[in-house]
C-alpha cells in the first residue's frame, strides 16, 4: 500500500480517537495534536502488522497514551510554564455543568479510565490491556471516578432519597 494511501487512511481512522485521549490525558489540545503527530509518524516509518482491526485500534491508542505519558513526565515540560500562567489570572469562570467538563475535571487515571469505558466502548479488561495495568484496577479505577464524578455534578446518594 502506498504510504499516502496508508497515512490517509489512518488519520480517517484514528485521529479524533488519538486527539480525544491525548486530551484527557494533556488537557491542552495543542500538545494533543503534538502527540497525534508523533503517533502518526511513528506508525508510518514502523509499518506494523496487526492481526485484526480492533487489535491495531488498541495499539495505536496505547501508544498515544504512553507518548501522552513521556510529554508529561519530560524535563522541559517541567521546566517550562505557559504563557497563561503569566498573565493576570481572571476570575474563574463557572463550569457549563457538561459531564465533559466533570469528566475533565478527574485525575488523570480516573479520566483516561472513564473516558475509555464510556467515550470508546472499551471493556475493563481492554482498557487494562491498553494501559498496562491489571482489570481489577481499571475497575477500581471506574468506580473511584464515578463516585468523583458524582461529587462533582451533586449527584443525590440513592439511600437517602429512598
Amino acid at each position: 500500500m502506498n504510504i499516502n494511501h496508508q497515512a490517509e487512511r489512518l488519520a480517517n481512522a484514528y485521529a479524533d480517537a488519538i486527539l480525544r485521549l491525548s486530551y484527557t490525558y494533556l488537557k491542552n489540545t495543542y500538545d494533543a495534536q503534538d502527540v497525534c503527530q508523533t503517533v502518526f509518524v511513528k506508525l508510518l516509518t514502523e509499518p506494523r502488522e496487526f492481526d485484526s482491526a480492533g487489535h491495531e485500534r488498541a495499539y495505536v491508542l496505547r501508544m498515544a497514551a504512553n507518548a501522552c505519558k513521556d510529554l508529561l513526565k519530560s524535563p522541559w515540560r517541567k521546566r517550562t510554564c505557559g504563557l497563561e500562567t503569566v498573565l493576570e489570572v481572571p476570575a474563574p469562570e463557572a463550569g457549563d455543568g457538561s459531564v465533559l467538563a466533570a469528566v475533565n475535571e478527574l485525575p488523570a487515571h480516573y479520566r483516561t479510565a472513564i473516558y475509555l469505558f464510556y467515550y470508546e466502548g472499551y471493556q475493563a479488561a481492554e482498557i487494562g490491556k491498553i494501559l498496562g495495568v491489571p482489570t481489577a484496577t481499571v475497575h477500581t479505577r471506574l468506580a473511584r471516578g464515578r463516585a468523583r464524578l458524582k461529587d462533582i455534578l451533586g449527584g443525590m446518594d440513592y439511600e437517602r432519597s429512598v
